[in-house]
């Protein structure tokens, strides 16, 4: 089998008792019919620290496939019952995610090139002549079978991560941009998204990208504002050697590099009016030409598009060409920003609490907290909310975020229950704090009194609070449940309170 003596073994010589772990090289199963040849396989790779499978009737390959874990497959051609371009073949079909090496006694390179053909990963002519040779291009083998391994759980996290579900949101606003993008998605026209900034555009043009029919070819991403002006031609076309000082060596661009996928340009207003002509070429006619080249290169790749600018203003203004703002609005994607969407508030909350909070230490949001954070206005839109709960995570020590965790800049520009403006911000601000959360828990009080028409028991319920603490914001406020009291209200009737329970 090995003609390098050192590694031979006699046939009746039995395999070495220890076994090396699985995981440190790998499982080999090999398949041949010349028992010399399984003893003295399964003597080296044990030796170099595989596990190994041996069997000598390739109808049992496969069961032993089922019944573990095999990386890689060493498959004789030539076998009595099934050769082993046959066996490759049900492997293939069988067991998809084992690497399969076939070998042969007979030096044909047509068996080789046909081998390859049909999927082999490898072919090797017997004896051995180099054992580590071998042992080489089993490591590569197995490799190459982890990180098949690896990508398709990637692929699957992608998927799951970006399924139009996980936009998270179920306004009207955001409802008619789920049905939009949708229809979008299965095409390959161009998409123009607009919305401010932290609107959520890039996780938009993913998942119209993750759900369409080039979901497994490349998605490319630039953000114009990045990059400076002598270099975007560069970036998005390519160079060749010697085009421009410090151009070394040919370079791709980002669009060769989306080819038959999707390339996301993010903030498409700053896209140099020089560069723009050469932009509308790609969309109209699918060619590129690399900077310093003569050749027109053709490419399939989807262009979507985001802005928190006004495009036709610019066109307007001769600032972005009306020809090219056609081509690529072609789907008009419009991002609401988060204060047209305020039912969605605590949707967005719990999902960045269970992003940010710890295994053993899940937080929640007080009652008191959200509807401050209901009535911001969020200029920095879903990564600014992001970024709030982050830190209030991080600040609060217990496991109820209050408005003790939430920054200065919430307080003072809430617009809820008509407090906007209402705190005293001249004074220090622990002082100028309690003031407004004193204020805060009046209004809030006597507006759930309100609609509880003093029932304190149904308040608390509306409230999201126990009784008991429920009256604690009534105390500390001020507020008596019997001046909201209305005989005639009907919340009256649904929940009657012990007369002795009155404060």
């Amino acid at each position: 089998m090995f003609s390098n003596d050192s590694h031979s073994m006699p046939a009746d010589e039995q395999a070495p008792a220890a076994r090396p772990m699985r995981d440190e090289r790998g499982t080999i199963l090999v398949v041949d019919d010349d028992d010399s040849v399984l003893r003295a396989c399964d003597r080296l790779f044990r030796q170099e620290g595989f596990d190994v499978v041996i069997t000598a009737e390739p109808e049992r390959a496969l069961d032993l496939i089922e019944s573990r874990e095999v990386d890689a497959a060493l498959v004789d051609v030539r076998m009595p019952s099934i050769d082993g371009l046959q066996l490759l073949k049900v492997l293939q079909r069988k067991a998809p995610d084992v690497t399969v090496l076939l070998m042969t006694g007979y030096a044909d390179i047509n068996t080789a090139v046909e081998a390859v053909k049909s999927g082999a990963f490898d072919f090797l002519t017997k004896p051995f002549e180099n054992p580590d040779e071998v042992i080489l291009r089993l490591d590569k083998a197995i490799e190459h079978r982890r990180l098949l391994r690896k990508t398709r759980v990637l692929e699957r996290e992608v998927e799951e991560r970006y399924r139009f579900s996980n936009i998270i949101g179920h306004s009207p606003k955001l409802q008619e941009v789920f049905r939009l993008i949708e229809k979008v998605a299965p095409r390959d026209s161009s998409v123009l998204i607009e919305g401010e900034s932290g609107t959520g555009k890039e996780l938009v043009a993913r998942s119209i990208h993750f759900n369409s029919n080039r979901r497994d070819r490349p998605f490319v991403t630039l953000n114009c504002s990045a990059i400076s002006e002598n270099l975007f031609e560069s970036e998005l076309f390519g160079h060749e050697k010697g085009s421009f000082t410090g151009a070394i060596q040919r370079k791709r661009g980002l669009f060769e590099e989306a080819h038959q996928g999707t390339i996301f340009l993010d903030e498409i207003g700053e896209v140099p009016l020089s560069v723009q002509p050469k932009l509308l070429r790609v969309l109209q006619e699918g060619e590129i030409r690399r900077v310093g080249g003569n050749e027109q290169l053709k490419v399939d790749v989807r262009v979507i598009a985001a802005t928190n600018r006004n495009l036709q203003e610019m066109v307007r203004e001769g600032q972005f060409r009306e020809d090219l703002y056609y081509r690529l609005n072609v789907i008009h994607v419009p991002l609401p920003p988060l204060r047209e969407r305020r039912e969605d508030i605590p949707l967005l909350v719990r999902h960045f609490l269970d992003k940010y909070s710890s295994r053993d230490d899940v937080k929640t949001i007080s009652v008191e907290a959200l509807r401050i954070m209901e009535g911001y206005s969020w200029p920095g839109n879903i990564r600014e909310l992001e970024n709030i709960i982050e830190r209030a995570v991080v600040l609060e020590e217990g496991h109820v975020i209050s408005i003790d965790a939430l920054p200065a800049h919430l307080l003072e520009n809430v617009e809820w229950a008509g407090l906007k403006g209402s705190a005293p911000l001249d004074k220090p601000y622990r002082e100028a704090k309690q003031i407004f959360m004193d204020q805060f828990d009046q209004a809030y009080g006597s507006f759930m009194l309100e609609r509880a028409h003093g029932n304190v028991t149904l308040a608390a319920d509306l409230a999201g609070m126990d009784r008991s603490n429920f009256r604690k914001v009534l105390r500390r406020a001020g507020l008596t449940p019997r001046d909201y009291k209305n005989a005639n209200g009907p919340d009256t009737e649904l929940h009657q309170e012990d007369p002795a329970r009155e404060v």
